[in-house]
């Protein structure tokens, strides 16, 4: 077994087979519609490369970004079957570069409409693209005023070739939400201006409110990667990614001692603290400041002080002397500190802890058995592991 070297501060252990296993599972709910993967903001920071290849080994054929440069990085890894959407639609005067790279832009407004038109019309053929309309989110896709004036101007769609007309929930992970059943409502209706077009409405979330939501194509994202679908229910998603970071040194202090900036926290008791290599650089946010935790050999350590720039610093008075050696490895995201339990603790959303995961990090992906590079790397010697301790994964059992 080869081993990630110890200049590495922390290292992101990323589970892909928990990726297939989630991806299957989303599937199965979907019934005839067909499931396409959000792998936006690097696949929510876990890294879109590894992430598209092992999706599409499981057969997934619709991959959505948010720009255009995400999509142009992606084709090189991707076949031609592959589809990548970009639903920010293209930046202005850059539309050619979705066909030089074949990438399907969502067209969100009157004037990407226009601008995607004059393309097909210099090109002369149809050209594919999805319309995205708001059903009350008030964030992107036409406006009524602008469906209003395509109803009456249906010629503005010369030359595209609509594939659906899609559109996003604003608060599927509340399943009593009304809000739900309003834009569900809201979507049928202005499908009807594009009866040619297949439908997309469901997020993660939305798979979860049932068949009247999935319509032909789900994009899942969140879920994918161990993000739990719906508030206040059971996580049925297997976790993906778990981070553990280096110990740089303990020290010994007396009671009434400060400890990181601010003096924000101070020790009630003679107590060791340990220094780990990860701080708010890395994307462990600052609102985790003496409220998170980790875990040593099993030992919960809580998080003392407010996070730096490149440390967090732990209470470690109860773990054994044994396992607080420096380079020792502190679990961070494990299976007893979940990425839904960290956010609940700095405030925030599972998206946000794992699009904030920092590039620092040494990368470490498991049951990578899709991308024939890094295979070669492997074989030549030049990608590091370390064994990762299934007890860290709790009851999934994945090992290196």
């Amino acid at each position: 077994m080869q081993h990630i070297e110890a200049r590495a501060g922390a290292v992101l252990h990323i589970d892909l087979q928990a990726v297939r296993d989630n991806y299957r599972l989303l599937r199965g709910r979907l019934g005839t519609a067909v499931c396409g993967a959000a792998v936006k903001a690097d696949a929510y920071g876990l890294g879109a490369e590894r992430i598209a290849l092992a999706l599409y080994a499981e057969g997934c054929r619709h991959f959505f970004v948010a720009h255009l440069e995400e999509g142009i990085a992606l084709r090189s890894h991707l076949q031609q079957a592959a589809q990548i959407i970009v639903m920010h639609g293209s930046p202005v005067g850059c539309e050619a570069d979705f066909l030089a790279y074949q990438c399907t832009p969502v067209l969100n407004s009157l004037s990407q409409i226009r601008a995607w038109q004059r393309l097909a019309q210099q090109e002369q053929r149809a050209l594919p693209a999805i319309v995205q309309v708001d059903t009350g989110m008030a964030r992107m896709g036409l406006s009524a005023a602008e469906l209003a004036q395509l109803k009456q101007v249906p010629s503005l769609l010369d030359g595209i070739a609509v594939s659906h007309v899609m559109s996003h929930l604003a608060c599927a992970e509340d399943q009593a939400n009304p809000m739900n059943r309003r834009q569900l409502d809201q979507f049928r209706l202005l499908r009807q201006l594009f009866p040619d077009a297949k439908g997309s409405l469901a997020n993660s979330s939305g798979i979860f409110l049932g068949p009247d939501f999935h319509f032909d194509l789900a994009r899942p994202g969140a879920a994918l990667y161990g993000v739990a679908p719906v508030a206040g229910q059971a996580n049925p998603m297997k976790a993906v990614a778990y981070l553990q970071g280096r110990i740089i040194q303990t020290r010994e202090i007396p009671p009434n001692t400060s400890v990181g900036y601010g003096a924000t926290w101070r020790s009630t008791r003679v107590s060791r603290i340990a220094t780990v290599a990860v701080g708010y650089a890395d994307g462990w946010l600052r609102s985790l400041s003496n409220c998170g935790i980790a875990h040593i050999a099993g030992q919960a350590a809580p998080m003392v002080g407010k996070v730096s720039m490149d440390t967090i610093t732990l209470d470690v008075t109860g773990v054994a002397e044994a396992d607080l050696y420096p380079g020792a490895l502190v679990d961070l995201i494990s299976a007893t500190n979940t990425v839904d339990q960290i956010a609940e603790k700095a405030g925030t959303i599972g998206y946000e802890i794992l699009t904030s995961l920092g590039a620092r990090y040494q990368r470490h992906y498991m049951n990578d058995t899709d991308a024939a590079g890094f295979r070669a790397g492997q074989a030549a010697g030049n990608t590091n592991q370390e064994e990762f301790t299934p007890a860290l994964m709790g009851s999934q059992g994945v090992s290196v």
